[in-house]
Parts: C-alpha cells; sequence; structure tokens
C-alpha cells in the first residue's frame, strides 16, 4: 500500500453496485434480498446520511461499513475489507471514521453483531479492543405478513 492512496469516504447510492459486488464476494458473507437491495440500502443511506463509509484505493472500493443509529444507540452492519486488502489497517480507518460521525451526531455507545462462525470478523474486532458481550442474546423476527398473522393469531 505504498504507493496507493487510500481514502475513507461516506458512502452514496452511487457506490451501491460496486459495494454489492465486494458483499458478493467475501466468503461467508449474508446478505438478504430486501435489506440488501438497492432500494434497502437507499432507504438505510437515506435515514443515516453521513455514518456509513467506504474505503477507495486506487479508484477502487475496498471495504464497506454500513452504520447508522436509532436516536440513541449506533450499529455497524457488513464490515468488510476485500481479501487482498486485509491487515493494513483499512477496516480500523473505516471504523474510526464511523466511529466519529456518530460521535458528532450526539451517540455515545455502539455495537455490531458478528456470527459466530466468522473467525476472521471476530478476532478483528477482538484485536481493536471491542468487547463480546455475553450477558444478553440477540433475537430476530422477520417483518412479512404470514409471520406478523402467525404472531398475531397466537
Amino acid at each position: 500500500m505504498k504507493d496507493e492512496k487510500l481514502e475513507i469516504r461516506t458512502m452514496t447510492i452511487e457506490d451501491y453496485e460496486e459495494v454489492h459486488a465486494l458483499w458478493k464476494s467475501i466468503k461467508g458473507f449474508a446478505m438478504r434480498s430486501i435489506d440488501d437491495s438497492r432500494e434497502g440500502v437507499e432507504r438505510f443511506l437515506k435515514r443515516n446520511p453521513t455514518s456509513s463509509v467506504v474505503a477507495v484505493l486506487d479508484g477502487q472500493i475496498v471495504g464497506a461499513i454500513l452504520c447508522g443509529h436509532d436516536g440513541r444507540r449506533g450499529c455497524m452492519y457488513h464490515v468488510c475489507v476485500r481479501e487482498d486488502h486485509r491487515r493494513k489497517k483499512i477496516g480500523e480507518a473505516m471504523v474510526v471514521h464511523c466511529m466519529e460521525a456518530l460521535k458528532n451526531e450526539q451517540i455515545n455507545k455502539i455495537s455490531l453483531i458478528a456470527f459466530t462462525r466468522n473467525d476472521v470478523g471476530n478476532a478483528f474486532w477482538k484485536t481493536i479492543g471491542w468487547t463480546k458481550r455475553e450477558d444478553l442474546n440477540y433475537y430476530d423476527f422477520t417483518l412479512n405478513e404470514e409471520n406478523i398473522t402467525e404472531f398475531n393469531s397466537r
């Protein structure tokens, strides 16, 4: 990376195609058809216009983070760096950019979710000093008509 110029900048919807291709290139990366569609990401970026980032190296996106908040707590999603550019502090630089953006919006706590089988990601978070929570469980519920109807009929 000696002669390469790294730029960390705010993600825009114009970055979507290249970011989506990056996501698809990452082994074990999980995407959802609605949330990670162009429309889903555009909705997320409109709600959180300053906190998501991309890492651009020699004109190519080599890293990305979807980052936003609900007014109380920030959250990072889809943190990734292209495999051939890992261990070059790109991930750390993107995380710092996101943290500064959230701090500017008066958010003082941030969380993220890493799959338990994501050894690379979990090692990254541990290495940069994040704390793995052991005191809570994470629950999901997919909001679609069938699930809501079933839930409501109990």
